[in-house]
């Protein structure tokens, strides 16, 4: 399963925010800045990530992958606070390279991606709990904010 969750990772916010976002960034040509704020919130939304990573696999027994789901409902670490603390963590990382870059292509990257984010949230992700975890996701939700308190 540990390869399974790794592969998942590279595969998923790997490319979403690592290698497709570092890629527009170098190639706009345009000098790095703001070099502090940027590693600052590349480290949170890093760490925020990792964390959620681990919850997946340690108390969900799954992956973040849609072909490798938790098993069991995620409730623990950063999911106490937010039922979507992976995609959040992803976003602190996305304007990290906005930051990095202060690149409009960018921005435009990164703000596509959250919208796209809340739409599979709500179209394809809820409705998924719901149907697998019953009354325990209804608890859950009814308690934990969406993004954040």
């Amino acid at each position: 399963m540990l390869l399974r969750a790794l592969g998942a990772f590279l595969a998923l916010p790997g490319m979403v925010a690592f290698v497709l976002p570092v890629w527009i960034g170098t190639s706009t040509g345009r000098p790095v800045s703001h070099v502090a704020p940027a590693a600052l919130l590349l480290c949170l939304g890093a760490t925020l990530l990792l964390w959620c990573v681990r919850e997946f696999y340690v108390a969900g027994r799954g992956t973040l992958a849609p072909w490798d789901p938790p098993r069991h409902l995620v409730t623990s670490g950063p999911y106490r606070r937010s039922r979507n603390p992976m995609y959040l963590g992803v976003g602190l990382i996305l304007a990290a390279w906005c930051t990095l870059w202060n690149s409009d292509a960018l921005i435009i990257y990164a703000v596509l991606f959250m919208i796209g984010f809340h739409v599979r949230v709500l179209l394809v992700e809820e409705p998924w709990a719901r149907r697998q975890f019953g009354a325990e996701w209804d608890a859950y939700r009814a308690r934990v904010p969406r993004w954040v308190i």
